[in-house]
């Protein structure tokens, strides 16, 4: 929790296109501070944060990601969600460059406050 502190005191930032994206050591560096988030590629070779959580039923899934949702909102950073009974997948990436930044990171670790 002590490593998340930075990221969770952080606002998420407008991303411009234009804006690089992170390399593979400032990834490396950022995923140290959040917990259990997998970097994964797309078919695009862009990278994105995954993480899933695991619930007693679909009712405390739904629960989680409506909290989700309102992070998502005030921080102007949207995470795209997918969930069922009993489980949430969320992933995020930051669309307008086409790979992470610091936002990702900044959200991944608010989320994790939730649960």
């Amino acid at each position: 929790m002590l490593l998340m502190n930075d990221l969770i005191d952080k606002k998420c930032m407008p991303c411009e296109a234009g804006v690089l994206p992170f390399d593979i050591g400032e990834i490396h560096k950022y995923q140290k501070k959040v917990d259990g988030w997998d970097v994964k590629k797309n078919e695009n070779n862009n990278y994105f944060l995954e993480k899933k959580f695991t619930f007693q039923n679909f009712i405390n899934s739904q629960e989680f990601i409506n909290k989700v949702g309102k992070i998502s909102e005030e921080e102007g950073h949207h995470p795209d969600i997918f969930f069922g009974w009993g489980y949430a997948k969320i992933t995020i990436t930051t669309h307008a460059i086409e790979g992470l930044s610091e936002n990702d990171f900044i959200l991944a670790a608010k989320i994790d406050l939730i649960n």
